[in-house]
Formats: structure tokens, sequence, C-alpha cells
């Protein structure tokens, strides 16, 4: 038998090389949630401009260290649930129970993160962030991945984590983190992540109780928790359109978009509230609600700039 030029498959050394690269860099986006993390960025980035008075690269600093320290944590509680997300479908096919990285490996690359974030922190910023950036490990990894095998109402405690890195940006940029501002901004990061998990609940309850996990729709029937759910993300958007009251904004215009945005998502959450409980009304609701924080998050820290510009 004769091969043509068309039965054999030629790779350039540039080509196996870049393919190999692109293999391992997504495997370790995978390990890290790079999802999530770069989220936990975007809320210490904020925090960073809401406490500087100046426009720098300095905030760089912050959001790499506390963005490590998140990947860290990340790659951590992956080690830590190996052996549940085997028993989920949502998550068996992780890099550690799919086989494509040992367990060590994982483990390896936490402490290296944890290590690098905590250098960036310390070197870079000041103590007081580099404390609030280990809390949020420790709160998450020591507290709530352990809290949540043990009661359904695991995510309340565990919001703590959602509501730290804003702190952390606050505190690299000198402000007291005492200050009510940035405690405001640390309440709706807490309170936004309760109606997110309680959304995923709805969707992937029997998946969670498949991995041993203790679920909110083994307590209530399905139809309170989408009452308690649409209450949560009415109160999470009411927050956010209270925070004049704080003098966080700068100017109408700012507002006025987030009046707007707030009373479409507040109509999206009575709809999500009166439809049919299906997985494509429910994944509406939970894409609703993170594309209102995320606007949230890019809205206040452009108004910032912009004032710390005009004031130069």
């Amino acid at each position: 038998m004769k091969w043509s030029n068309e039965n054999i498959t030629s790779v350039t050394p540039f080509q196996y090389i870049t393919s190999l690269l692109f293999g391992k860099l997504s495997l370790l986006a995978e390990i890290v949630k790079v999802r999530i993390t770069v989220l936990v960025s975007f809320t210490t980035a904020l925090g960073y401009f809401l406490g500087t008075d100046k426009i720098s690269f300095e905030f760089l600093y912050p959001v790499t260290g506390i963005f490590l320290l998140a990947c860290g944590s990340a790659a951590l509680n992956m080690y830590q649930e190996r052996a549940t997300d085997a028993l989920m479908e949502r998550t068996k096919n992780r890099p550690i129970p799919s086989g494509r990285i040992k367990a060590s490996g994982v483990l390896m690359i936490s402490i290296a993160l944890l290590l690098l974030g905590s250098a960036v922190l310390i070197s870079k910023t000041n103590l007081i962030a580099l404390s609030i950036g280990l809390l949020t490990f420790f709160w998450y990894n020591g507290v709530y991945t352990l809290l949540k095998k043990k009661i359904a109402l695991a995510i309340i405690p565990g919001s703590i984590v959602g509501a730290l890195p804003p702190l952390a940006g606050w505190a690299a940029a000198g402000g007291d983190i005492f200050d009510i501002k940035i405690l405001y901004i640390a309440l709706y990061f807490f309170v936004w992540q309760i109606p997110h998990f309680w959304l995923l609940l709805l969707i992937h309850g029997e998946d969670f109780s498949r991995g041993g996990f203790p679920v909110l729709t083994e307590k209530l029937n399905k139809k309170a928790i989408v009452a308690i759910t649409f209450f949560m993300l009415v109160f999470t958007v009411l927050i956010s359109v209270a925070i004049p009251l704080f003098n966080i904004i700068n100017y109408n215009f700012t507002y006025i978009l987030l009046l707007m945005f707030a009373a479409f998502m507040i109509y999206s959450a009575h709809r999500f509230f009166i439809s049919d409980l299906t997985r494509k009304n429910i994944l509406k609701a939970f894409i609703g609600i993170n594309i209102f924080t995320l606007f949230f998050i890019i809205l206040l820290i452009v108004d910032r700039m912009f004032f710390l510009m005009l004031i130069r």
C-alpha cells in the first residue's frame, strides 16, 4: 500500500511546542478555575480604585497578588474535593478525577501560587492587604469548604469570601478598612453570592446530593427556594441602587445607567419568579445577576477613574 502526502500529517516543531504549551495552560486554567478567579481580580481592582486618589499602574500589584492567592485557593479546593468531584456529573471531568494530573501536582501548584501571591502582596502593597488575602484563603479552604459538607446553608458564612477582595484592594490603596464606603461595597458582594449559589443549586441540586453535600433542596421544595432566591436577587439589586447614600458614585449619569440596568434586573428576576422552573429559565436568571454584577463593577471603576482624571 502506498501512502500519499494526504495520509501524512506533518507537524513542525513550532506547532508541536505551541500545542503542548496551550494544553498545559488550558489545564492550569481549569485547575485554578480562572473564570471565577478573574472576577476576584475585578472586585480587588474596584476596591483599589475607590480607595486611591490617583491613577497609576500600582493597582496591578494588589490585583495580581490577590489573583494568585485566589488561584492557589481554587487549586487547593480542587485537591480537597477530588473524591466528591469524581462522584458528580458536573465535576467528574475536572483535571484530578479525569486523571489528567495527579492530586499531588495540584497541591504543589496551590502551594506555589500561595507563596507567590503572598510575596507580591507583602513586597508591593502592605501587611493589611496581605492579611485580608490570607484570611480569604483560610476562610474558603479552611472554613467554607469543610462547612458545606456539614450544613445546607454553608453559603451564608461562605459568602464572606466574596466580600473580602474589595477590602484587600481598598487596603492596598491605603484606605481604612472600616470605612463605611468599602464596607457597603463588601456587603453587596456578600449578598450577591447567595442567589448566585442558590440558582446553581436549582440546576445541580441532585448532583450536589450525589457528591454527599447537604443541600437546601432536601429541606425545602423548589418553589420555596425560588421565592427566597427571588427575594435575594431583588435585595442584591436594591443594595446597588442605594449606593449614592454612601457617596461612592460621582456622576448623575453613572447613577442613571445603574438605575436603568437595575430596573431591567428586577424585571428579569420577576420573570424568573413567575416562569416555569426550567433549566433554561434558571440559567437566564443566573447569567443575568452575574452580568449585572460585572456591569456594577465596571461602572463604578469607570466613574471613579473619570473623577480622578478630572481632579488632577
